[in-house]
């Protein structure tokens, strides 16, 4: 049996879904059909761009169908021929579309898949984006209270906003990683979370804010008990005297050791910056003559 051409194919369903004279509804079931069927072939040609093309048509058939679910399974095959071909935007907004259509069909585990690939295809690219294609995907988890699926999406954000150096972006990344943590009880994943936020800050050099995500940290029962605390409270004593050797051991733990492979990486670079001066401000702040007049 011959192999269909795909161009005709496609001509034939353009001709389906077309009014005329002699054709006054248009049939869709038929002309989905052959666009998938199209669709595979330039697929199979290696002639991505057309196959791109048609498993857009044959998502908008499946649409025209009320088949959501359909038409979001040709979308995301339309947005991995885009990858293929590095049309970036198209990635986007392909993945995107689909998750609406799987969430149209009330699928939201799969709608956030679909954002969560988009975001692995920009991550290098678009970097942007990516986190906050991760972000949506944590969202639409959360809502369906599925927090323990989103442990993975948070670090892979707060990976990406570490290469983008926004430290205080991957920070916060962590903590929400903490937070969805808190709401399924998994204790350890959470202070692992809080630790590794602590641990960006110092990174950043930003020892004030690393020593309040401390003091904010600990108000939580479950991370003032644990072992990833003391780590922690050693960490700032040892920037706060100024004991490069000390904090370096501590880089090494196995508490660090066990942290997200981003973290790790920044932990063993520690200290960054002049570790002198956090010593000197804290001497500062410890010698500060109360002021009378100051009431507040």
């Amino acid at each position: 049996m011959p192999v269909s051409d795909p161009e005709k194919l496609i001509a034939k369903a353009d001709k389906l879904t077309k009014l005329s004279l002699t054709r006054w509804s248009a049939d869709w079931r038929n002309a989905t059909l052959l666009y998938e069927e199209a669709a595979n072939l330039f697929r199979v040609a290696k002639k991505n761009e057309k196959a791109k093309e048609a498993f857009e048509k044959a998502s908008k058939g499946q649409e025209m169908l009320s088949s959501p679910w359909d038409a979001a399974k040709d979308m995301e095959s339309a947005a991995a021929l885009a990858k293929e071909l590095g049309n970036w935007n198209e990635v986007s907004d392909f993945y995107r579309r689909a998750s609406e259509l799987y969430m149209e069909c009330g699928r939201p585990q799969p709608a956030s898949d679909a954002l969560v690939k988009a975001a692995r295809a920009l991550e290098d690219t678009i970097p942007d984006a990516a986190v906050q294609l991760y972000n949506e995907a944590s969202a639409i988890l959360e809502e369906d209270g599925k927090e323990q699926m989103t442990f993975d999406l948070y670090c892979a954000a707060s990976s990406v906003y570490v290469k983008l150096e926004k430290y205080s972006a991957a920070a916060t990344s962590l903590l929400q990683l903490g937070l969805a943590a808190d709401k399924c009880n998994a204790t350890n994943s959470q202070c692992k979370a809080y630790l590794g936020a602590i641990i960006v800050y110092l990174y950043a050099h930003d020892f004030k804010q690393a020593e309040k995500c401390y003091n904010d940290c600990s108000q939580v029962d479950a991370f003032l008990r644990s072992h990833q605390n003391r780590c922690a409270s050693k960490l700032l004593s040892a920037h706060t005297e100024g004991d490069i050797e000390e904090i370096k051991r501590l880089a090494q733990s196995s508490t660090v050791s066990n942290l997200d492979h981003v973290v790790i990486k920044l932990a063993r670079k520690l200290p960054t910056g002049d570790v002198s001066a956090v010593k000197t401000d804290a001497a500062k702040e410890e010698e500060e003559p109360l002021d009378e007049d100051d009431l507040t």
